[in-house]
């Protein structure tokens, strides 16, 4: 995928309908959060990526009404842990992620993780599809669900979720969901994509040095040329300026083909990853 076709505003059609922002800012572990979003917003970035488990849905929501942007123009993404799955748990967290937010919707609200069990996740599931026809949440859609759990979503008579966020970067690319998602127009979402700066692996460090860029950068560019939505996090504003400055360079089959290859599997893996479970497990 060439430069001239990814800048920062390039955005992705989702099964709902709605466009999804290819590049978008997580706030993962950022107790801080309102400034870097309003840092993020002002470089460019229109998607926000948090959670109900994060607690700074307020921050977020603060932030995007201080950017002195138009709701509509910024993307927000949150999500349900699994000690507060269930159906009416769920429509309880959805009103309240909207008032923390502050927001009349959410643009994507996401299962967080799939360890609440068959039975809560399909009703968790199906309260997010409720709160949907309701115009509470624009989309929905998944995170760390592999296979397994979203054949269950199909054999229950559910559309499909519109996005999964996995853990995803070269040195764990997912390829069996990652297939399994591409085929079901699932977009995939990556999280963990600068490996928490763990980016001193030779071959990322080779590439770096290249192009004259940072390692981060390296490996944004590897994630948007590969089709996926990557979700890099900072609280520093020269980082998450420079994790946007990604658009003015791109890497050659070549470059990716050496970055495919660092795949590791689940050895690869940085963060607590349900998707990487055994898939025969009932949980």
């Amino acid at each position: 995928m060439a430069s001239s076709k990814l800048t920062l505003k390039s955005t992705v059609t989702l099964s709902s309908g709605y466009t999804l922002p290819l590049l978008g800012f997580g706030v993962y572990q950022n107790d801080n959060a309102k400034p870097s979003v309003l840092e993020a917003l002002k470089a460019g970035y229109r998607h926000i990526d948090s959670a109900q488990m994060y607690k700074n849905e307020e921050a977020v929501g603060q932030a995007v009404r201080e950017s002195g942007l138009k709701r509509s123009e910024i993307f927000i993404t949150t999500k349900c842990f699994y000690v507060d799955h269930g159906y009416h748990e769920t429509l309880r967290g959805v009103e309240t992620s909207l008032a923390r937010l502050n927001v009349d919707y959410i643009d994507l609200f996401l299962i967080h993780d799939p360890l609440s069990g068959k039975i809560k996740r399909l009703e968790t599931y199906k309260a997010l599809l409720e709160a949907k026809t309701a115009g509470k949440i624009r989309t929905v859609g998944v995170s760390n669900f592999n296979v397994q759990h979203l054949e269950e979503i199909k054999a229950a008579g559910f559309e499909a979720p519109a996005v999964n966020q996995i853990e995803l970067h070269p040195l764990c690319q997912q390829k069996e969901i990652v297939k399994y998602c591409r085929a079901s127009n699932i977009v995939v979402e990556a999280y963990c994509p600068i490996i928490r700066g763990k980016t001193d692996n030779p071959a990322i460090v080779s590439l770096a040095t290249k192009y004259n860029r940072d390692p981060p950068q390296i490996l944004i560019r590897w994630s948007l040329q590969r089709g996926f939505v990557p979700l890099p996090k900072s609280a520093t504003a020269a980082r998450i300026r420079s994790n946007a400055s990604i658009y003015d360079f791109d890497l050659t089959e070549k470059d990716l083909k050496q970055l495919d290859d660092l795949d590791q599997g689940k050895a690869g893996a940085i963060s607590w990853n349900p998707v990487e479970m055994d898939s025969e497990l009932e949980y």
